[in-house]
């Protein structure tokens, strides 16, 4: 572990593969843009599911990491609240999918009354790989983002999404994973991530480089997903 253009189809596109289903609809948007590398980085993001077992340098690590820490702060805080903790190691993130994975397990069983639903998380499960990892996606790197429990909600989101846009314009992928952040009932992840009382983990994001090419964009920023809506929801005023 290290501390430290957007012309959108207008169409129902689908996608299936071994790792991950994806529904979705998406827009053009009217007007004009401009475009640069941040905008071509933030629209180009996905959520990657799938990795080499490549590492990512440390330089590259250490470039993404303060690409978080340059992320804007809430008044609440009053200064940067978060710290990070990179899992590179083997063994730990073994560890930290033993402690998280009841959690994914426990909440499918909990969408037994939405067969299709059901049906599609299960199979996602089922097709992978093994070793099975449907928290971290077998990703070479995880990042634990950690603040405060009361009031860094927002503030380390925002560090989050640094890391992910960043990584973006490093040619790796992310994710963010949310069940990746229910480890604080093993306490020898609680030791390794010196978390305290008081403190909340956010995110995490996993990092590598994808297996496969990204799809399309899914969805405009402007625009509201669903077969019907063909408009960019956008109030000018």
């Amino acid at each position: 572990m290290l501390y430290c253009k957007v012309g959108l189809l207008g169409k129902q596109k689908k996608r299936v593969n071994k790792n991950f289903f994806i529904l979705f609809w998406s827009y053009s948007l009217t007007g004009k843009i401009i475009m640069n590398s941040v905008i071509e980085a933030i629209n180009n993001r996905r959520s990657t599911r799938a990795y080499e077992s490549k590492p990512i340098p440390r330089t590259m690590l250490n470039t993404i990491i303060e690409a978080a820490n340059q992320a804007p702060f809430t008044s609440i805080t009053q200064s940067q609240p978060w710290r990070f903790v990179v899992v590179e190691d083997t063994e730990f993130k073994k560890k930290l999918l033993q402690t998280a994975l009841p959690f994914w397990k426990n909440s499918i069983e909990g969408l037994k009354d939405h067969p299709e639903i059901y049906k599609m998380a299960t199979s996602l499960y089922d097709a992978m790989d093994d070793p099975k990892d449907v928290i971290y996606y077998n990703a070479p790197v995880i990042i634990f983002v950690i603040g405060p429990a009361t009031g860094g909600a927002v503030s380390c989101a925002l560090a989050c999404e640094n890391i992910m846009i960043a990584a973006q314009s490093l040619g790796l992928g992310s994710c963010y994973v949310g069940f990746g952040a229910m480890v604080k009932g093993n306490a020898e992840v609680v030791q390794a991530l010196e978390l305290k009382d008081g403190e909340a983990i956010y995110g995490p994001v996993v990092l590598g480089y994808p297996k496969v090419n990204p799809s399309p964009a899914v969805a405009s920023a402007l625009a509201k997903i669903g077969p019907n809506k063909k408009e960019p929801v956008t109030k000018w005023i």
